[in-house]
């Protein structure tokens, strides 16, 4: 009988502190490092509990927005926004050597990893902001996006990430947090929203439509009232179905 392995990950230090609770039932995390959230602070606080728990460690950078938590598109120069992700991966990355830990990926946040994975022109500066870590780390992108196209032809190394607890439009989008069935949160719903990915490389869109789609990693929402009903359920059903928990 065939079985699946999976990478389930959660977007983390962003003032929940649920991050202890989450952990035993995930395998990866981003962890916002001051564009959205977070400080050296809770960097160091969520990157400890993370080695605790062996969860691969991942930074998770943003529009240097916190005041609408990264979800809103902000104009900043080419040059303003490679800085800001810079040294947001700078702080972070200072945390991890004093930790004595290795990042294992890197994940936009909200409305920049929205924007890349559909603007040539900013996924090129994002990824220029982040050139030197090519050979090194991996990047989560999105199957089918502008960004995971430039990245693969720019020699990035990446793993397609999907979305257990989001919904979908025809053109592979989330479908938009400002409309009522944006997320998903009745964990039952989830594992039939995730099951297919896995298993056929297929997503049902909000409009009951069948779409291709890939994915090494599926991201369950820190932030999601439900999230850890949804990973305790997904824990305990996803075995029955031959899916495992990459560790």
């Amino acid at each position: 009988m065939k079985s699946w392995q999976i990478d389930i990950n959660c977007d983390v230090g962003e003032g929940i502190g649920n991050e202890t609770l989450l952990f035993p039932h995930i395998s990866s995390c981003n962890i916002a490092c001051g564009g959205h959230a977070g400080d050296i602070e809770s960097m160091t606080e969520v990157v400890r509990l993370a080695k605790r728990y062996e969860v691969k460690i991942g930074a998770h950078p943003s529009y240097p927005d916190k005041q609408n938590f990264g979800r809103e598109v902000i104009k900043l120069s080419d040059s303003a926004l490679k800085d800001s992700i810079r040294q947001q991966m700078a702080d972070f990355e200072r945390v991890l050597r004093r930790e004595k830990c290795s990042l294992h990926h890197i994940k936009a946040h909200g409305a920049l990893y929205n924007q890349t994975a559909k603007e040539v022109h900013l996924a090129k500066v994002y990824l220029e902001a982040l050139k030197t870590y090519k050979e090194k780390t991996l990047l989560y992108v999105p199957y089918g996006s502008i960004i995971a196209k430039i990245a693969k032809d720019l020699g990035f190394s990446f793993w397609y990430e999907a979305f257990a607890d989001r919904n979908y439009t025809e053109g592979l989008q989330l479908v938009s947090r400002k409309k009522e069935n944006a997320l998903i949160q009745e964990p039952d719903k989830v594992l039939k929203h995730i099951l297919p990915m896995i298993k056929q490389n297929q997503v049902v869109t909000v409009t009951g439509n069948i779409k291709e789609i890939k994915a090494q990693t599926y991201c369950v929402h820190g932030d999601t009232v439900s999230a850890l009903e949804i990973l305790m359920y997904l824990s305990k059903e996803l075995p029955n179905h031959q899916v495992q928990l990459q560790k």
